[in-house]
């Protein structure tokens, strides 16, 4: 009798479909969770569905390769998200185009403060080579800052956790930092939550106001854009990387 119950999670636990279902089944009681808190920054979403996949790893003693092998379509749907970004970019033209002078000073500000707090922090505590490169695209969506770390010689990986550290902090910060600033516009806080907290923030910023989701999601992409090609730039400028 306890056999077979034993047998049957080996089954499930091979099966890739199982771990996709729980990351789902995660994400929506995270969700659950933050409506009935009201939304409060302090319980994010994604740290809370975070928290619950990797407390059914560790009680299963599954290992994050095999996880993996079932969440991975779900890695793969990051690429045509950020692509995808293009859509609120385009219904919103008009409101762009009004603002794009302050965009574009906000964004080249955001993306160099970005890198060069990266750089102050390597050179601050001696970090090596590879985790500095890590870290520079810390403030860009996952897939991209993936990419940009691979590229600099970094550890995508350790990139990932960076980059979702990142969002949180900035999700969770964002809406009460902004209410002490009395910054009141919606376009320049989400703005200002996609720029520096990429797909956490801007999902953070949709769930405050339509408007600052719309900003935070074109901040998310122009910084991805822009920190591909300012990274290795600034980093090679300044002696950080060869």
């Amino acid at each position: 009798m306890i056999q077979a119950p034993f047998a049957l999670w080996v089954y499930l636990s091979a099966t890739p479909l199982l771990w996709l279902t729980v990351t789902l089944a995660a994400w929506l009681a995270a969700d659950w969770i933050a409506a009935r808190c009201k939304r409060s920054p302090l319980v994010n979403p994604v740290l809370v569905a975070i928290l619950l996949v990797a407390l059914t790893l560790t009680a299963t003693g599954t290992p994050y390769a095999t996880y993996f092998q079932g969440a991975q379509f779900i890695h793969f749907l990051l690429g045509p998200v950020t692509v995808a970004i293009a859509i609120p970019l385009y219904r919103n033209w008009p409101l762009v185009r009004r603002n794009l002078l302050p965009m574009l000073a906000a964004l080249v500000a955001g993306a160099i403060t970005a890198i060069g707090s990266a750089g102050g922090i390597a050179l601050a505590l001696g970090v090596p080579g590879p985790v500095l490169a890590s870290l520079a695209p810390k403030s860009v969506t996952t897939g991209v800052a993936m990419g940009i770390a691979e590229a600099l010689g970094g550890k995508p990986s350790l990139t990932a956790v960076l980059v979702i550290l990142t969002g949180l902090m900035g999700a969770v910060a964002v809406t009460p930092l902004m209410n002490a600033m009395g910054i009141r516009d919606y376009a320049a806080r989400g703005f200002a939550a996609g720029l520096t907290s990429h797909g956490i923030g801007t999902a953070r910023a949709f769930s405050v106001n339509p408007v600052a989701g719309v900003f935070a999601g074109i901040a998310m992409g122009l910084n991805a854009l822009l920190t591909a090609l300012l990274a290795p730039l600034l980093l090679r400028m300044t002696g950080l990387l060869p």
